[in-house]
């Protein structure tokens, strides 16, 4: 006979985060149309659905939020604490059934903030371990408009499409937005001697303050809906996806490097802000060392991440890691691999 405290069925999900997004801010509803080229990696976010029978406990829902050491029941229609406001809206859109109770655990080797899409992998693989619970099986797409749909109808917050279509995807993706939110998604193949360089060469830096969307992102919004889809700026983003496709594709890694440096120039020009001081200074350290490129991660502004793209000397990546912490050391490196898989569910 089953112990009242062991589960009836124990489901688990990994979806993988994103970084080097070229084209980002033109996924989003004031560019209208976009393109996105970016790189699932690992370390990934990680959710394990405990299923019990619900007279079995006394919650239907109880979450463990261990990256921030909180444990907390959520009863249906409640919003949750402010902090996990995300993960009660993804239990919102695919409820659980009324005759099972769930005990989920999320956990996240990278930094809250780093601006690397962690709360849409999260969204992502949360509720993919919740549609396990349902007859039906929801796509890789579906998956992705459904996390997206939770954070822009249900929490009413701005977000783009992209960070949730890598998660669902994962490799590295070439994102066409035709008309938002709508888009379509192709995986690209590079020579395996290109993605081992490429992964060789990749160093993801904690710029050591969780990323704030400030007044500057609401500043550049209206900017950019006041000059509309053809703005100039959104064009060299735009572009920037399109080289990065290309460079990538042909095995170039200089001018992948090339478009890394270029986008992020574009973000500065959408607001010098969006390029933060902390960013500017791993930028220097980079270019002395040789680096072919470098991305500040997301939307940009305080805090966050950026990605570089290292020399292609032996050692390079370890001796810039430690440059950069020896001068700052609220930074830090996030080691990642390229995550060829998007989000993974099973049963264990």
């Amino acid at each position: 006979m089953r112990s009242s405290d062991e589960p009836a069925r124990l489901i688990c999900s990994v979806a993988p985060i994103r970084i080097c997004d070229n084209g980002g801010w033109t996924d989003t509803w004031f560019a209208g149309h976009g393109a996105i080229c970016n790189l699932a990696v690992a370390p990934r976010v990680e959710v394990q659905l405990a299923v019990f029978p619900r007279d079995a406990r006394s919650h239907q829902v109880l979450i463990d939020a261990e990256n921030y050491g909180e444990r907390f029941a959520l009863a249906p229609g409640e919003v949750g604490p402010p902090a996990h406001r995300l993960l009660a809206a993804a239990v919102a859109e695919l409820p659980p059934p009324p005759d099972l109770a769930l005990e989920i655990t999320i956990s996240s080797a990278v930094p809250a903030g780093c601006s690397t899409g962690t709360s849409a992998a999260v969204c992502v693989a949360l509720l993919a371990a919740l549609d396990r619970l349902t007859p039906g099986a929801l796509s890789a797409h579906e998956l992705a408009y459904a996390a997206h749909r939770v954070e822009t109808e249900r929490l009413g917050l701005q977000s783009g499409i992209q960070d949730q279509l890598c998660a669902a995807y994962g490799g590295i993706c070439f994102i066409e937005m035709h008309a938002y939110p709508r888009a379509s998604v192709s995986q690209l193949r590079p020579s395996d001697a290109t993605v081992l360089e490429l992964e060789r060469r990749l160093l993801l830096i904690f710029l050591g303050r969780t990323h704030n969307s400030s007044a500057v992102h609401e500043r550049v919004i209206a900017e950019l809906e006041a000059e509309g889809a053809a703005a100039p700026r959104l064009e060299r983003l735009r572009r920037s996806a399109y080289e990065a496709r290309d460079a990538l594709c042909a095995g170039d890694l200089a001018a992948f490097g090339a478009a890394m440096a270029d986008c992020t120039e574009g973000q500065a020009a959408l607001h010098p802000g969006l390029v933060s001081p902390e960013a500017r200074q791993v930028i220097a350290l980079a270019r002395a060392h040789g680096a072919t490129g470098w991305k500040v991660n997301g939307a940009g502004g305080e805090g966050g991440s950026i990605t570089i793209l290292c020399d292609r000397a032996p050692g390079a990546r370890r001796r810039l890691g430690q440059a950069i912490t020896a001068a700052d050391p609220r930074m830090r490196v996030i080691p990642i691999s390229l995550s060829p898989r998007g989000v993974t569910v099973w049963e264990g």
